[in-house]
């Protein structure tokens, strides 16, 4: 950037305003610069020109843990995914295939659920506000909705708050607290740690608590639910392309999430560890 220089010239207004707009403009890049963005100049152009992007992925994993809950049993996974986005706006299309599905029976490679995702996130301020909309498309199970409210911190840690409503089969809350944080191991390499709780509240008979003797109850489940623990590795492979090597540990945060998730587990545990790779292009 060119020197601004200091000495401010008595009497001579237009040069003053000058070096004012210029002092501005260097703190406007300073802050750009320390928020972690690419730049000035690409910010100004995305401002300018949005354009629409799309990311394709596809995770293998050595098993399917959702909020707590196992999915799989002894096999791998494989979850590919579709996102494209403008000005905005996103939906993401992903899937679940299961190599040997124990969970629903067949015990052979089927592909057991699709989801839809469409959301907005806007910015605001040091906050980013993001409201969406999902459908679970479920295999020998009711199909779930939900809409859902996030807020992420940009700051220290990203602090992100997601609340998620079930509006169809299953009606009840999910919040989740979650933080995490990139280092550089190198100047392309990043590593990704990220930590979260879970708390859960049914409103149906669907989804009750389990007692000592992993028992059905007619209590509607609520308690402090899971968390989730896991490191990763984001290592870019050219322009477009990165592998993300990742492992992960889930477990129970109170007796009743105990309960309730060894009750319905297939391996008799509450607590998982998972553990997998990651392929992603992003255009």
């Amino acid at each position: 950037m060119e020197k601004i220089e200091i000495e401010i010239r008595k009497g001579i207004r237009e040069e003053r305003e000058m070096k004012l707009s210029k002092k501005i403009y260097a703190l406007t890049a300073g802050l750009l610069i320390i928020t972690g963005s690419y730049g000035l100049v690409w910010a100004e152009e995305k401002n300018e020109d949005p354009k629409p992007y799309a990311a394709v992925s596809s995770a293998f994993l050595s098993q399917y843990i959702f909020r707590g809950y196992q999915f799989s049993k002894h096999s791998l996974v494989i979850q590919p995914t579709l996102t494209v986005g403008y000005m905005g706006f996103e939906a993401v299309l992903w899937g679940n295939l299961d190599t040997k599905d124990n969970y629903t029976g067949t015990e052979k490679m089927n592909w057991n659920e699709t989801d839809l995702t469409l959301s907005y996130t806007k910015e605001l301020g040091p906050t980013k506000l993001t409201g969406g909309y999902i459908y679970y498309s479920l295999d020998n199970a009711e199909d779930s909705q939900e809409l859902f409210l996030k807020i992420a911190g940009n700051v220290l840690l990203t602090p992100t708050l997601s609340v998620y409503r079930e509006i169809a089969n299953y009606p009840g809350w999910y919040f989740n607290l979650g933080v995490s944080h990139s280092l550089n191991l190198t100047k392309i390499i990043t590593l990704d740690m990220a930590a979260s709780v879970g708390y859960q509240i049914s409103d149906t008979d669907k989804i009750v608590r389990y007692d000592n003797q992993l028992l059905t109850t007619t209590d509607k489940y609520r308690a402090l639910h899971d968390g989730l623990i896991s490191v990763g590795l984001t290592i870019p492979l050219g322009k477009y392309f990165a592998l993300k090597p990742m492992v992960a540990y889930s477990l129970p945060l109170s007796d009743d999430a105990k309960n309730r998730i060894k009750g319905t587990s297939m391996s008799n545990k509450e607590d998982f560890f998972l553990g997998g790779m990651s392929v992603t292009a992003v255009f």
